[in-house]
């Protein structure tokens, strides 16, 4: 009996071989990003996306949760022994906290680990944290360490090969498909979000134009005569783009562009809604940092937008307690931490990412899924006892169709009193009005009242007036006495 069940295992297991081989040669070859363009739905007169065929996706992607926790399990257990091995910090940090790589058996061992910080980055500076030899790093990136030294992160071959498949796996999640041109607008250099974008781009089968940040006039230009069909930058730098476009008399609704993938700075859905209102398109939220490996950790399916899917067999997330770095439940909002699973050169083990989020299960793929950055645990300001995240304020400020998108936050003490100023433009159809600015000034002060419990004056800027950002928007000017 044993016998007849272990051949039938065996013709079951050829049949499965059999079938992906047909499903390989269907979708050309090696080509694992060639899709099937699909039934579009229509907007502004635009054919926009719809998700990836299920047949067509990688087969991790719709693997069962079983068998993503046994890939887990493997490769941690290899990138655990690998940081030890190979990198004296991990090894002396492990020490003392007086756990080995072979107290690792399941998943839920992990948390026996300590944590990595920006700050081990920066005391191993340049590159102490690396796992090989610094001449098998084909490629440094950077932080743009504004304050302290950057941290540095490095990519052997296979790192930049699996980089660029997940991002990849993001632009096809998003909707993109080969033989799209992608306007890439995100900042190229020591910063991973252009060259990462570049190159996923271009697994992907796509062709790219590698624009970068700034000059706004040209990018609508460019966006105007090479007619892209995907655009990755910023959401705050996608809304300069747009008020470029209304200032030179064009109609962005009008434009090429289908999808619009958006990261690199926490954003709201009202954000999304204005994006997509403006461009008539789909915005798609993509995740990533340096320090895990760039864009492309996860990202939103354009069939479901209902949260970020996790590349978690690349990537292994859990959410801690940011004041006790206590694991807590899936879909309790807490600080996102990520181990690498895969990396070579630089293994990353819970790396405190500072951004704060929750793990949902998966819908689109079989895959967790992380909601929407709502903050970050150091960007969050405490106004006389009251925890303020520039996030809220940005919601309260896009729900008035007076206000525009561009707005700072001042922080100013008064009285050894730590007080908040909120600076906002108007919508140039409504500015230039007193009593509509006035009106809409003591609307925005009433709701950061009731809504978030602090008093804010908030003052209406002329259009213009508040500095467009090409890369990261800079929401926070902290104007308090130093020393």
């Amino acid at each position: 009996m044993a016998k007849r069940k272990k051949v039938k295992t065996a013709q079951t297991t050829a049949k499965r071989k059999a079938v992906l081989r047909r499903g390989r040669a269907r979708r050309g070859g090696s080509s694992r990003f060639k899709l099937i363009r699909r039934a579009a739905r229509v907007a502004a007169g635009k054919r926009l996306r719809e998700g990836c065929p299920r047949e067509l996706l990688d087969p991790i992607e719709i693997a069962s949760r079983d068998e993503i926790a046994a890939l887990q399990t493997r490769r941690l257990k290899w990138s655990l022994r690998h940081a030890y091995a190979n990198v004296p910090h991990y090894r002396k940090k492990f020490d003392a906290a007086g756990v080995r790589p072979d107290d690792f058996r399941r998943l839920e061992d992990l948390a026996k680990f300590p944590f990595t910080t920006k700050e081990d980055l920066r005391a191993t500076y340049p590159f102490g944290m690396f796992a090989v030899p610094r001449e098998k790093a084909l490629r440094v990136h950077a932080s743009s360490g504004t304050t302290g030294k950057p941290t540095v992160v490095g990519y052997t071959a296979n790192d930049l090969k699996m980089w660029a498949e997940v991002g990849a796996r993001s632009m096809r999640a998003a909707g993109a498909l080969p033989g799209d041109i992608v306007h890439v607008a995100y900042g190229y250099g020591l910063f991973t979000g252009g060259l990462g974008a570049h190159y996923a781009a271009e697994r992907l089968g796509c062709t790219v134009i590698p624009m970068s940040g700034g000059q706004t006039e040209r990018q609508v230009q460019l966006l105007q005569d090479f007619k892209a069909d995907v655009i990755m930058v910023t959401p705050s730098y996608m809304l300069a783009i747009a008020d470029e476009f209304e200032k030179q008399g064009l109609d962005a609704r009008r434009s090429s562009l289908k999808v619009g993938i958006h990261g690199a700075e926490p954003w709201t859905d009202a954000m999304r809604h204005e994006i997509e209102a403006r461009f008539a398109i789909d915005a798609i939220d993509i995740y990533g940092l340096s320090e895990v490996i760039g864009p492309g950790v996860a990202n939103e399916c354009v069939e479901t937008k209902d949260g970020l899917t996790i590349w978690e067999d690349h990537f292994y997330p859990e959410i801690v307690d940011p004041e006790v770095g206590q694991p807590v439940a899936d879909g309790r909002i807490g600080e996102l931490v990520f181990t690498a699973l895969t990396k070579e050169a630089l293994p990353v083990i819970r790396y405190r990412t500072r951004d704060l989020t929750a793990l949902l299960p998966g819908t689109a793929r079989a895959m967790r899924r992380m909601a929407r950055i709502t903050g970050r645990t150091d960007d969050m300001l405490i106004i006389r006892g009251v925890n303020v995240f520039p996030t809220q304020i940005e919601e309260l400020i896009l729900k008035d169709e007076r206000l525009s998108p561009h707005y700072v936050l001042e922080v100013k003490r008064e009285d050894r009193l730590d007080a908040l100023d909120v600076v906002v433009e108007m919508k140039p159809d409504h500015a230039g009005r007193p009593e509509s600015e006035a009106a809409a000034a003591s609307r925005l002060a009433q709701q950061i009242k009731s809504l978030i419990g602090i008093s804010a004056e908030v003052r209406i800027a002329p259009v213009g007036g508040i500095a467009r950002s090409i890369g990261k928007a800079k929401r926070v000017v902290d104007l308090r006495p130093k020393g």
